[in-house]
């Protein structure tokens, strides 16, 4: 299905070698203490900090192909839009706060607020919704189309790429690796949109070749499910990536105003992946795995060469949100269980734990993404569960009027992750069509002021 031309080969391994090379010689000015390991120090300025922000927010770029093969500019007003408006606000309300706690994660500050088990249970859900599995085994089903090697080896090798040079340099090494990833993701989706609108033409001939439906903003979808989206991107806020590169802003105005930055990088960045969706649809109109519209379409209109580049620019994007996944997910078990539950209290020791963390969540992942052939539908419902009880604990933390004390914001987390679990096993014997596509995370946050009312009239009575 796919051929690789010696000249794709060698632009793949140089790029692999090259941001392996990078992150071992960022890595060797990295300090061995929790602030220089986990977050580079607290020096990310305002161009290392757009860099890498942009860079890690587009892991699941296969699913972008998909989501616009099948549904148009839809992707787009759903997957885009809705995350434009709420890292803004996140910049404006929240980054300066974040960054002046001079904390480490959003454990650190669930901590320092309500207390050591509030801590411990907002890492567990941290750590849910980091798992980097999704995009390990996108990486591996890459490998796979490429090289002749089968879906284990090609997630040893996805890994090996992810993590090797996190041992030595930790966010460092992330840092100057993702840098280096933005330039490649943007190169080759640029080259590609030039190449389909000088050989196919521009808007015209999406217009003639598209289903009307593909170029309206929803799709031809119901509005509640346009609503539903806007929803999910509430995931913003709770992030964990988000606060580790605001935690590591130089000061808190490189914080706010990186982020504000990168919603212009990231209005960019989709609108080629977009574009070049689209001209897939228009150019091959009956795939039956739209997941592989972006591969097939390069096998039909890309040249060698030409080609290579555009997988390295794939394997880029996925790369960027994989190592700073697992960097993330070791950062928790490391420092936020393994170092809150140890009496061992030297700051150096957190490299060590989550060196082991990094080794944990790489074993986890290869698991993972070998026995269950939907990994990312898994994410998407253990993320959609999770992410109402964090979103709680994330805002009242840093809210100055709303108070709790600390047991009841800690149930009121728990009930909400249990209500979005509840929600999904009994949401598909609803009958009730709009009930029915009510999201569960929806009807997790919907829970959170039921709950806070509920303990607001017991203090009352």
């Amino acid at each position: 299905m796919i051929s690789f031309s010696s000249i794709d080969t060698i632009i793949i391994l140089s790029f692999f070698s090259i941001l392996v090379l990078i992150g071992f010689i960022a890595g060797r000015k990295s300090r061995n203490d929790a602030e220089g390991f986990l977050l580079s120090g607290r020096n990310l300025n305002l161009f290392l900090f757009v860099l890498v922000n942009v860079s890690t927010w587009y892991g699941g770029i296969l699913g972008v192909g998909e989501f616009t093969y099948r549904y148009g500019l839809a992707s787009w007003f759903t997957q885009g839009l809705p995350y434009y408006f709420f890292a803004l606000l996140f910049a404006v309300f929240l980054a300066k706060k974040i960054r002046n706690s001079s904390l480490y994660t959003i454990p650190d500050k669930i901590t320092l607020t309500f207390g050591r088990n509030a801590g411990l249970w907002s890492a567990f859900l941290v750590f849910v919704l980091v798992s980097p599995a999704p995009y390990l085994l996108m990486l591996g089903n890459l490998l796979t189309l490429i090289f002749p090697v089968d879906l284990l080896t090609a997630l040893i090798i996805a890994v090996t790429l992810s993590i090797v040079y996190l041992f030595f340099g930790g966010f460092r090494s992330n840092v100057f690796v993702d840098s280096f990833l933005f330039f490649v993701m943007f190169g080759g989706f640029i080259v590609v949109f030039f190449i389909l609108t000088t050989s196919f033409g521009g808007v015209e001939f999406l217009v003639e070749s598209l289903p009307k439906e593909h170029l309206t903003l929803t799709g031809g979808a119901s509005p509640l499910f346009i609503v539903v989206w806007f929803l999910i991107a509430l995931w913003t806020f709770a992030d964990p990536g988000f606060h580790q590169r605001t935690y590591a802003a130089k000061n808190a105005n490189v914080a706010k105003w990186g982020i504000i930055i990168s919603i212009l990088f990231w209005a960019l960045f989709d609108f080629l992946t977009n574009s070049i969706g689209l001209y897939s649809k228009a150019i091959l109109p009956n795939l039956s795995t739209p997941v592989l519209s972006y591969p097939l379409l390069a096998e039909k209109v890309l040249n060698p060469g030409v080609k290579g580049f555009f997988y390295a620019a794939m394997f880029a994007t996925i790369l960027s949100t994989a190592n700073s996944f697992l960097f993330l997910s070791a950062s928790t078990i490391g420092k936020d269980l393994f170092f809150a539950l140890s009496k061992e209290k030297n700051e150096k020791s957190i490299k060590k734990y989550t060196n082991i963390g990094l080794l944990i969540t790489a074993l986890f992942s290869i698991t993972i993404a070998c026995l269950v052939s939907s990994v990312i539908e898994i994410w998407y419902i253990l993320g959609s569960i999770c992410i109402p009880g964090l979103l709680v604990l994330i805002f009242i933390s840093y809210s100055e009027k709303l108070k709790f004390v600390k047991n009841e914001i800690v149930l009121l987390s728990v009930f909400s992750v249990i209500i979005s679990a509840v929600w999904f096993l009994v949401r598909p014997i609803i009958e009730n069509e709009m009930l029915s596509m009510i999201e569960p995370m929806i009807a997790g946050i919907l829970s959170i002021p039921f709950f806070a009312l509920l303990f607001w009239i017991k203090k009352r009575i």
